[in-house]
């Protein structure tokens, strides 16, 4: 019988990287970080968060801060928006570690915020953001709950949408 994986199909691919990751999942210890940072980035939660402390104690910086957190959360805003008119179902044939808070997994929201955040944040100088995104990205694979491309999506979705208001976050005009 012949091996029905084609190396140059990216469904294909796709689902091999998904299985391969989610089985790193078997550690309780990874399983557990997968969970904690789906968990802390659901709907762009800890970013937000950490727009708002920021903007809360860094009286000088405020807007920016402000502005910064409000450039997330419409980068997340824009992903549900495309996941909604793209549908793209999760992955099946995973066990997920997490519960979703929808159906559809394309583009992933999680790696929007993450990357939105990472761009917004580190210009702020919040150094832990950047690794901490790619954190929140990876736990999102080895949770079983969405594809790589999924993942890479989002994550230019939101590093494309920070990008563009960068000049607003610093205090001049959007658009």
């Amino acid at each position: 019988m012949d091996d029905p994986y084609d190396p140059y199909d990216p469904h294909d691919m796709e689902h091999r990287i998904v299985t391969a990751l989610r089985a790193c999942g078997t550690d309780p210890r990874v399983a557990g970080a997968a969970r904690a940072l789906s968990w802390a980035g659901e709907h762009g939660a800890l970013w937000l968060a950490t727009g708002l402390v920021g903007a809360a104690v860094d009286a000088p910086r405020r807007t920016a801060w402000l502005r910064g957190t409000a450039l997330t959360a419409g980068a997340h805003a824009v992903s549900v928006g495309v996941k909604r008119i793209v549908r793209r179902p999760r992955p099946a044939h995973v066990v997920p570690l997490v519960r979703t808070a929808g159906r559809y997994s394309f583009p992933s929201s999680h790696a929007t915020s993450a990357a939105a955040a990472a761009v917004a944040l580190g210009a702020l100088g919040v150094r832990a953001a950047r690794p901490l995104a790619v954190a929140v990205c990876v736990s999102r694979l080895v949770a079983g709950v969405h594809y790589p491309s999924d993942v890479a999506a989002g994550a230019a979705l939101g590093a494309l949408t920070a990008r563009l208001g960068a000049d607003w976050m610093r205090g001049g005009t959007l658009g």
